[in-house]
């Protein structure tokens, strides 16, 4: 039994302390946002968050930090002609909230429009991993199925043409897609050769603006995923932003 249950077992309560130091954030709007900074995923997250950040966490590892980072960054994306990427979807969490924002977007851009959200994954687990750059292992994160991620996803859209599933394995399913022009990508596939193949073919494709984000940049059980996104971008002229997050965002910069 963990100590937590131990704890409540024997009577006790456990919460945060009110520091005294928070009454000053009860004097201003939103004030139940500041951690010592506004930070709008707490609690039920903040304004429209909050409601895609619970399609989010019905079927998602992701912090709320990090949904917040998608959110925000998808939002931006939205304004950029050209296809959303989710590589890594496993149970279809993050997927479910970015199908909702890919609708608002698609019902601006009117139905001519034929850019989709596209959701890449072997939908059986892990593939072969890299025995020195990965601790993941192959067969890791197996329990999903592409019915299951299918069924999670259209639970919250009305029209299902606005997504595509490529089942397999990276960057075969990348096959038939070169003509795309890229706006957004979501690269949360852990290990390294995945996420050098989701470079290799995306960044060309990258619309100028356009967005990359690294959900297991910082991560200590992904170093894999670090040392690929450091090496692709050695030569090139974007810089990874590192967040505090443990993702790393990149800008595609124009001309």
């Amino acid at each position: 039994m963990s100590l937590l249950k131990e704890l409540k077992k024997l009577g006790f309560k456990l919460g945060l302390c009110d520091d005294p130091r928070r009454q000053q954030f009860n004097k201003i709007p939103d004030g139940y946002f500041y951690r010592n900074v506004f930070s709008p995923w707490h609690g039920e997250g903040y304004g429209q968050f909050a409601q895609y950040l619970k399609i989010a966490q019905s079927a998602s590892v992701v912090s709320s930090d990090r949904c917040y980072i998608l959110y925000a960054l998808a939002l931006q994306a939205s304004n950029i002609d050209g296809h959303w990427y989710e590589c890594g979807v496993y149970k279809g969490g993050t997927a479910s909230m970015l199908a909702s924002l890919f609708t608002r977007k698609k019902g601006r851009e009117g139905k001519n429009n034929n850019n989709a959200l596209h959701l890449f994954d072997t939908f059986e687990g892990m593939p072969e991993t890299h025995p020195e750059k990965d601790l993941h292992q192959q067969g890791d994160f197996s329990d999903t199925s592409l019915t299951s991620v299918e069924k999670q996803v259209d639970t919250f859209i009305s029209d299902t043409s606005i997504r595509e599933f490529h089942k397999g394995i990276i960057p075969q399913t990348f096959k038939g897609l070169e003509n795309h022009q890229i706006a957004f990508a979501h690269i949360d596939v852990d290990i390294y050769q995945a996420i050098i193949d989701c470079c290799d073919f995306i960044y060309p494709r990258l619309q100028p603006g356009g967005i990359l984000v690294f959900d297991d940049y910082g991560f200590g059980s992904c170093p894999g995923a670090r040392e690929a996104v450091d090496k692709f971008f050695t030569d090139k002229r974007e810089i990874p932003l590192v967040l505090p997050t443990g993702q790393a965002i990149v800008y595609k910069m124009c001309g």
